[in-house]
């Protein structure tokens, strides 16, 4: 909940400053500003966005709030399986796991593994593999571009929420302007009023700039690339699955093999060398 954490740091020193300098944070209550500002950058957002970045935010929002989706744990039951399945295809063949490949909620291997067998996407992409390389599909290379062709649409795909929310963020600023000249507009109209009353309605029109700025670079900016670098974490779940295969294909045994899909891993989330054959040591055999 780190996303929390930087929220309330975000308010505490823009308000708490502000209140120290001696300002009065009644002035700030301009909820008129806030709709102009978020309701002009929402139906922006409807506008530039296909539905389905519309129907994908809010995941993606959850998605942030909740963190990375895969930690080591994850890594390290995704490398126990791979582990199986070269295991059983070098002892048996590749024939061997058609049965595995077909029918993965009825097989005894990927039910050991429940979190990636509830990873619809991450076992369409493992099964794909394997459904070519047991029917013949042998070129590493030619399977390398496929995959990277794969891998790269999927992560376009995973950005264009991120690019979206980003693109809010850079025109929050200039949607302040808006809700600010406006406010101008409205202090313009009653300029016959005493000096106390113009200097409250100007001060309101500025909370429009300060808050277009302040959502901004304070929150919606610092969301997409929260939400950029999740996708870029994501992205070596698949990294890891293809380094794997690509090794098989090569005819590495299963420790070597596992152990190149290993090495695609961030340091902070990758398990270590024993771990990995500590786990893979502890499985039944296939």
């Amino acid at each position: 909940m780190l996303i929390f954490a930087g929220i309330f740091i975000v308010i505490l020193c823009t308000f708490g400053g502000y209140a120290a300098l001696g300002g009065h944070l009644f002035v700030l209550w301009q909820p008129f500003e806030a709709v102009i500002i978020c309701g002009a950058a929402l139906g922006g957002y409807v506008i530039a966005n296909p539905g389905t970045v519309l129907r994908r935010t809010g995941g993606a929002i959850s998605q942030a709030i909740r963190g990375k989706r895969y930690k080591k744990a994850d890594y390290l039951e995704l490398l126990s399986l791979l582990f199986m399945l070269f295991k059983l295809a070098k002892t048996k063949g590749m024939l061997a796991l058609e049965q595995h490949i077909e029918n993965p909620e009825e097989s005894n291997i990927f039910q050991q593994f429940p979190n990636v067998l509830g990873n619809e996407r991450a076992i369409t992409f493992l099964r794909d593999y394997l459904r070519l390389m047991s029917l013949g599909s042998e070129d590493p290379h030619t399977l390398e571009a496929l995959m990277d062709e794969e891998i790269g649409t999927h992560h376009e795909e995973s950005y264009q929420v991120a690019n979206a929310i980003q693109t809010v963020a850079d025109t929050l600023p200039a949607l302040g302007i808006v809700a600010a000249v406006l406010g101008v507009i409205k202090t313009m109209g009653a300029i016959t009023e005493p000096p106390e009353v113009l200097g409250r309605l100007i001060g309101g029109a500025l909370v429009g700039t300060f808050l277009g700025v302040w959502l901004a670079y304070g929150f919606v900016g610092p969301l997409a690339n929260c939400l950029k670098a999740m996708y870029d974490s994501e992205n070596k779940y698949f990294q890891c699955m293809k380094a794997g295969l690509l090794a098989h294909l090569h005819g590495y045994a299963p420790a070597i093999s596992v152990e190149f899909a290993r090495k695609m891993l961030f340091a902070d989330e990758r398990p270590t060398f024993y771990e990995v054959e500590e786990t893979t040591a502890a499985l039944p055999p296939g």
